[in-house]
């Protein structure tokens, strides 16, 4: 959904997602946006969304009470949230030097 996004356009689209997780993954982009205009001196203006993953985390195994002194199992499942910002740099000028020669 925000994959291919600049930062700004994603942090506005998962503002307004009605789903619980975008809540999440809004705060996590907002912070890697923030850890790559802090640590690597980048304009936040060309950041994008290059890749956003959730992978499985681990598993903890509880037990449910049930009649006759059995139980359930529960499993509350994690998750890993794996969020890659890229930077769009501006293009060279070989594609409009190479339109303007055919004219």
């Amino acid at each position: 959904m925000v994959r291919g996004l600049d930062v700004q356009k994603a942090v506005s689209v998962l503002l307004f997602d009605p789903h619980h997780p975008a809540r999440a993954l809004k705060k996590l982009i907002e912070s890697a946006a923030a850890n790559a205009r802090h640590n690597f001196q980048l304009d936040a203006a060309n950041l994008y969304v290059k890749q956003i993953r959730v992978d499985g985390g681990p598993v903890l195994k509880r037990m449910f009470p049930r009649a006759m002194g059995r139980g359930a199992p529960i499993r509350r499942r994690t998750s890993h949230i794996t969020v890659i910002l890229g930077e769009r740099v501006a293009r060279s000028g070989k594609k409009e030097e190479k339109e303007k020669s055919k004219q």
